[in-house]
């Protein structure tokens, strides 16, 4: 991997990690299209790392507040009616999802699942099924609301991120709309669920990183890797404070419309030979 390559993707999956656009589908194709080869689902979960401490800074307070109301309420009564106490075993819960389904299918996510024809559909289906979730939204529910079905089913929805194309904030807005929650409580949950799964996907991704077992996939210096994630971490700070203002006074149809484009483009390159699928 050369350095410019490794800046490069480092903005992309800072920029795209948080916006339901589809973070690894962004990766692949400015691989392809760029560098004309495959960074590798390895590296997309290491650079995950980055986006994902940027989120346990932004919700420091949050996360605490958390992680601290769960353990006591193991053994206190008295706290488990409350909101944190309970956010704890939804983020838990919704993790099970992704985690099964990661270890199931774990070679098709880093062999068939990067087929730029299948992240190309799935970048156009995912836009139609978040215009739909934004149109019969009626988002009336907030954080106070949420519960623990609320949580399987976004769960379920992040899993379906391990699809490059899907994105796992673009599956998890779309089923909170569609459960009626207003769009900040869908992203506020949806950056606490994926710190685990991110965390322990990038942590397991490392081995892999610096010797991928695909053909044509490049392979990163420790350096290069350790660059991008920063940058990654830096851009996806800004990223999450951005995206959680717009979606308070904004609709997400901005990001459908993108998608389709995008997805559209892919496909006219692949068609045209421009850019090769695999």
């Amino acid at each position: 991997m050369t350095w410019i390559e490794a800046i490069v993707l480092g903005l992309v999956q800072g920029l795209t990690e948080f916006l339901p656009v589809s973070s690894s589908g962004h990766l692949r194709i400015t691989s392809a299209v760029f560098f004309g080869r495959d960074a590798g689902a390895s590296f997309t979960a290491v650079t995950q790392l980055g986006t994902e401490a940027a989120v346990l800074i932004y919700f420091a307070k949050d996360i605490g507040r958390i992680v601290r109301t769960w353990f006591v309420g193991l053994v206190d009564r008295s706290v488990r009616s409350s909101l944190d106490y309970r956010m704890g075993w939804y983020v838990i819960v919704g993790t099970i999802p992704i985690g099964i389904f990661g270890l199931i299918f774990k070679d098709q996510i880093r062999t068939a699942g990067r087929n730029l024809w299948l992240i190309s559909c799935t970048l156009i289906i995912g836009a139609v099924l978040l215009a739909f979730a934004e149109y019969w939204g009626r988002q009336t529910r907030t954080l106070e609301n949420f519960r623990m079905r609320d949580g399987v089913v976004m769960g379920f929805a992040q899993a379906a991120a391990l699809v490059p194309g899907v994105s796992r904030s673009g599956g998890t807005l779309t089923a909170g709309l569609l459960l009626n929650l207003t769009r900040e409580t869908a992203a506020r949950y949806s950056f606490l669920l994926a710190i685990p799964a991110v965390v322990i996907s990038g942590l397991f991704s490392l081995p892999d990183v610096f010797e991928p077992s695909a053909p044509g996939t490049a392979a990163p210096s420790i350096a290069q890797m350790v660059i991008a994630t920063l940058i990654a971490f830096a851009v996806g700070y800004a990223a999450i404070a951005w995206l959680l203002r717009y979606v308070a006074h904004h609709t997400l149809y901005v990001f459908v419309l993108y998608r389709v484009a995008l997805g559209s483009l892919v496909i006219c390159l692949l068609a045209t030979g421009t850019i090769s699928a695999t």
